[in-house]
């Protein structure tokens, strides 16, 4: 490669005897451009995998919670959060129709999906003067005088007036170390088992067994505020 430099003359200086255009020529030789590693875009290192590492990204901000709650269900007085994942009691009836689903004159409300079968798992912060956890059967009646023993198809752990209570026949008080502020629901339909444990350290609290013989639905009453906590997602890859 060559590499040409021309100098013309000033256009003021007298042409006479001189060569109409003069100039005075350099030339020196280049070599070939280097070659630079890396000087491309890695197109395999952004595009390779993209649809799993944008999924990869979202688990920083994607919930999930086993249990969301059922809108339809819930006495007047409860109010649930947007995402159906906490409910709350309001002390003010609420205008919503009084369909057959929904419970009257009891703050509950179930969870959307009922279980006939497996193992199911749910913790849920609990919070306020009264509350109350666990499972009911599907034919449990809505209205009116109910039933809330095992005999009747509520299998629960609550606190009310400063006890905690298992729904036993007859009664179980339980004895805890400390104040509960979550509870895990296990539910072993198969095998005929609802059980209850802190979380927190993994203490039993209570297992109660049955014979199931219909769809079961998880069951949150409260006096305060209920939520169901969300479960930690991780990726694995095989």
């Amino acid at each position: 490669m060559f590499l040409r430099i021309i100098f013309y003359g000033n256009e003021a200086t007298p042409t006479a005897q001189v060569t109409p255009e003069y100039y005075c020529r350099a030339q020196c030789t280049l070599g070939d451009p280097e070659k630079v590693s890396g000087a491309l875009i890695d197109v395999a290192k952004h595009l390779g995998n993209l649809k799993y590492r944008v999924w990869e990204k979202m688990l920083g901000t994607v919930q999930y919670t086993p249990v969301t709650l059922d809108p339809n269900t819930a006495d007047p007085k409860l109010s649930l959060s947007e995402d159906l994942t906490s409910v709350r009691y309001s002390g003010e009836r609420q205008e919503v129709p009084d369909n057959p689903e929904r419970f009257v004159g009891w703050c509950w409300v179930l969870g959307s999906e009922g279980f006939s079968s497996g193992r199911h798992c749910w913790d849920v912060e609990v919070g306020g003067v009264e509350w109350r956890v666990g499972v009911i059967k599907e034919s449990f009646s809505r209205k009116g005088r109910l039933d809330l023993s095992p005999a009747g198809g509520v299998w629960s752990i609550k606190l009310i007036r400063g006890e905690y209570r298992v729904m036993t026949s007859p009664l179980t008080v339980l004895t805890v170390q400390r104040n509960l502020q979550r509870v895990r629901v296990q539910l072993d339909w198969d095998r005929g088992e609802v059980s209850f444990s802190d979380p927190s350290d993994n203490t039993p609290l209570y297992t109660v067994k049955h014979s199931f013989t219909e769809r079961l639905f998880p069951i949150f009453g409260t006096v305060g505020t209920v939520q169901i906590c969300p479960l930690k997602v991780s990726v694995c890859v095989e």
